[in-house]
């Protein structure tokens, strides 16, 4: 058997060498035996490979084995008839791949599931099947609405990526669990149902035949799905067979931020600087030109987190403004408006923790009384009387050796039940350098900032994208590479 790790091909095979090998062996899948001897200690797994450019890290941490089979080798021939696939399909999925790739990490799930988009629609957030699945990760109605995806008239979660990908993470896990730890199982039930996927278990079983996902009858689709995205690991791995594989940053050249309240996207393109198309291109889940009045509010900007930061929009819609005073440090001033020392020296372009009395600090702190929309939904005075929610961005936290999550909690000002929510997590869970934390950050409090010199101008600005009745655009941008 060939297994799919990157560690076991040899350097120098040529391409036939390659192809051969996938059908060379028949395929023998390992009899069922009864466990009769004590079961060996479970060693620590490697630690993953990580790398400058996004695709050689998917690349190198895949870890499917992969088998030899007439069906692979006729996928594999169908992507190596098209070289080219995988960079047209990458620009689609630049802006997103990055935070698919950490979630995955994140929950400590194959690295193959981040590929699943490319498979199921090639990355099209607008697709619709004759199923009626929809979205890049195709999900059908009822499957969206179990594992908690808005749907109405404003919003289509199925089409927002980001929200997709948790509802379908989260549904390849359970079906994980159902399908006894069997990867292969769980993602032709995906693709068919988990019913088809069952029925076909128990019929092998009924004439004694092998129940391994080679051997199961299941509808064409599916038997051809699986081995598409096998092949595509396949290939990733194996470049020296022709297939071209993209170049993308390791780095996310989007952020995610929840804005805390409803907006009108010309007006937040506005007063982020960007164009109003690009934003709309970036967020396919919204379907309108504002977003609903109960949310969901967050959007992905085409921003690093540190130029959204650094924005005048973040600044004044954001942030608020703090004096300081005698015996003031960053850190005291970080516990007491719930953020952290890097937030405050970031959108203060503080190179250290020095601070002086009487200096001025911006403070990440949403301002809720500025609305984001062409007009009031309610009256100005019941607006200021609903609590807001907290504006956050998501934030990512290399773990290294000596991080506990008790600290983490305290470094990052955040409850340690959130910590543990946002990364499900046990209280007694060990964390392991390289892995990585999501943070949502930071505001917890609100408070009406103090008036700058500043401010009129960007008072002015936002009056003047709630005037607007378009943005003006000559040209579309290219979405980030």
């Amino acid at each position: 058997m060939l297994s799919g790790c990157i560690q076991t091909r040899s350097p120098n095979a040529t391409k036939q060498e390659v192809l051969n090998a996938l059908t060379s062996t028949p395929f023998t899948p390992k009899q069922e035996v009864i466990q009769t001897t004590p079961e060996p200690i479970k060693q620590t797994p490697p630690k993953p490979y990580v790398e400058e450019d996004l695709w050689q890290h998917i690349a190198l941490n895949l870890s499917f084995e992969i088998s030899p089979h007439p069906r692979l080798k006729k996928r594999i021939n169908w992507y190596l008839s098209q070289p080219d696939y995988l960079l047209k399909v990458n620009v689609r999925a630049a802006p997103y791949l990055y935070h698919i790739v950490k979630k995955v990490e994140q929950q400590k799930l194959p690295l193959e599931l981040a590929l699943l988009p490319f498979v199921e629609s090639d990355f099209r957030p607008h697709a619709i099947s004759q199923q009626q699945a929809v979205g890049a990760w195709q999900l059908v109605d009822a499957t969206a609405y179990h594992f908690g995806l808005e749907s109405n008239d404003w919003y289509d979660g199925r089409k927002d990526v980001l929200a997709a990908t948790d509802a379908a993470l989260a549904y390849l896990k359970y079906l994980h669990k159902t399908f006894n730890g069997n990867w292969l199982h769980a993602i032709a039930a995906y693709n068919s149902g988990e019913g088809r996927v069952k029925s076909a278990i128990k019929k092998n079983r009924k004439l004694k035949k092998s129940t391994h996902y080679w051997h199961l009858t299941l509808p064409k689709e599916t038997s051809e799905y699986v081995p598409k995205l096998l092949a595509l690991s396949y290939l990733l791995q194996h470049p020296e067979t022709g297939f071209k594989r993209p170049t993308l940053a390791n780095n996310a050249t989007t952020t995610i931020l929840d804005v805390g309240q409803e907006f009108n996207f010309g007006i937040l393109a506005n007063l982020l600087e960007v164009n109003k198309q690009q934003l709309h291109a970036l967020n396919p889940g919204y379907l309108r030109h504002q977003s609903p009045t109960n949310g969901p509010h967050k959007i992905l900007v085409p921003l690093s987190e540190k130029a959204l930061t650094q924005s005048a929009f973040y600044r004044e819609q954001l942030s608020r403004r703090y004096t300081v005073v005698k015996n003031d440090t960053l850190y005291g001033i970080a516990r007491r408006f719930g953020t952290t020392v890097k937030k405050i020296k970031q959108l203060n372009d503080k190179q250290s923790h020095l601070i002086r009395i009487g200096e001025q600090l911006l403070i990440n702190q949403a301002n809720v009384n500025r609305s984001l929309t062409v007009e009031y939904q309610i009256s100005p005075y019941l607006q200021q009387q609903t609590p807001a929610k907290q504006a956050t961005i998501e934030h990512h936290h290399t773990i290294v050796s000596g991080d506990s999550l008790w600290d983490l909690s305290r470094h990052y000002q955040v409850p340690l039940k959130d910590l543990l929510d946002w990364n499900n997590l046990q209280a007694a869970s060990i964390l392991s350098p390289g892995n990585v934390l999501i943070l949502h950050l930071p505001a917890k409090q609100k408070s009406e900032p103090a008036p700058s010199i500043n401010a009129p101008s960007y008072l002015d600005k936002l009056e003047n994208a709630v005037n607007a009745t378009e943005i003006p655009s000559a040209t579309v941008p290219d979405l980030p590479q």
